[in-house]
C-alpha cells in the first residue's frame, strides 16, 4: 500500500474506497446539499488522514465515523480552519470540536445576541469576582503579550448573561485532569494549537448554562470520542445511529460513570420496593 493511502483497513477497504462507497458519499451529499462541497470535505478528510502517519495506521471506519459527525453539523477537518479536528488515538480516531466549530454552532443557533472568547493578557486583567461574575478587562492596560489566562462571555436575546475567566494554570489543570492526550504529550489540538483549545474549554464552561441546539449537542456529545459506527456494512449513517466512546475525554466518562450509577441505584431502589409489597402480600 502506498503512502498516500490509509493503511489501517475495515472488511477489506481502505478509508479512500470507504469515502468514495455509494453510502458515504449519498450521506456526504445529503448533508452538504451541493455535490462540490461534498467532494471538498471527501478530499479533506483523505487529506488529513494522509497527511498524518499515526492517522494513516488508524482504523478508518473512526475516521469515518469522526468524519460523518464534523459533516453532519457543516464543519470543515481542515486543522487550520479551527472548526473540528480528526485526531488519533490509540489504533482509533477520534472527533473534537474545536472554538471557532464550538462558536459557529452557537452563533447558527439564533439563541445568542453575544458570543466570545479571548485570552487576556499581563495588565488587561483590572480586577474580577468569580461569584459575581463581575470582571473588568482593559486592552489599554496591556504591558505586554504573555498570556495569563483566558475568557468566555456570552448574551442571549432575553438578556442572561455569562461569563468566566480562568487563569492559564487553571486551564493546564483542567486538560491534565481530562485529557489524557494533553497529559501523554501526544499530537492533539491541544499541542499545536493550546490558545484555541483553552478558549473552548472556557467556553464549554459556561455553554452548560445556555440553551443547546441539536448541532451544539451534538458537538458536546462527540466531543473527545471515538465515534462507533453502528453498522458493518456503513449502510447507517445517520448521527442518531453513532455511539460515542469516550477514549479520552475522562470528564465525560466521569459523568456517565455517575449516570450509569444512579440508574443502578434507581433500579435496585424499585426491586426492594417490590420486594417489600411482596413480603407485606
Amino acid at each position: 500500500m502506498s503512502n498516500t493511502q490509509v493503511a489501517a483497513q475495515a472488511n477489506g477497504m481502505t478509508l479512500g474506497e470507504l469515502m468514495h462507497s455509494p453510502a458515504v458519499v449519498g450521506k456526504l451529499n445529503e448533508v452538504w446539499n451541493n455535490p462540490q462541497m461534498a467532494n471538498s470535505f471527501m478530499s479533506s478528510v483523505i487529506s488529513v488522514a494522509n497527511g498524518n502517519p499515526q492517522l494513516r495506521r488508524a482504523d478508518p471506519m473512526s475516521i469515518i465515523g469522526a468524519s460523518m459527525v464534523a459533516a453532519t453539523m457543516q464543519l470543515q477537518v481542515i486543522p487550520t480552519l479551527g472548526q473540528c479536528y480528526i485526531v488519533p488515538y490509540g489504533s482509533k480516531a477520534q472527533f473534537q470540536v474545536g472554538y471557532l466549530g464550538l462558536l459557529q454552532l452557537c452563533q447558527r443557533s439564533g439563541q445568542f445576541k453575544k458570543i466570545l472568547a479571548a485570552p487576556v493578557h499581563e495588565g488587561e486583567y483590572v480586577s474580577g469576582d468569580e461569584f459575581n461574575e463581575d470582571y473588568v478587562f482593559d486592552k489599554k492596560q496591556k504591558t505586554s503579550d504573555k498570556i495569563i489566562g483566558y475568557m468566555a462571555k456570552f448574551e442571549l436575546l432575553n438578556g442572561f448573561t455569562k461569563v468566566a475567566y480562568w487563569e492559564v494554570e487553571r486551564v493546564k489543570a483542567h486538560a491534565t485532569k481530562f485529557s489524557q492526550a494533553f497529559r501523554s504529550g501526544y499530537n492533539s489540538p491541544w499541542k499545536s494549537d493550546f490558545d484555541a483549545m483553552a478558549m473552548k474549554t472556557v467556553l464549554k464552561s459556561i455553554l452548560k448554562f445556555a440553551p443547546k441546539s441539536i448541532e451544539m449537542q451534538n458537538a458536546v456529545t462527540f466531543d473527545q470520542a471515538v465515534v462507533q459506527v453502528n453498522s458493518s456494512d456503513i449502510q447507517d449513517l445517520d448521527i442518531d445511529a453513532f455511539a460515542p466512546e469516550y477514549v479520552d475525554n475522562l470528564e465525560s466518562q466521569k459523568t456517565d460513570a455517575i449516570a450509569a450509577a444512579a440508574a443502578e441505584a434507581a433500579k435496585n431502589a424499585t426491586a426492594k420496593k417490590e420486594d417489600k409489597k411482596e413480603d407485606k402480600k
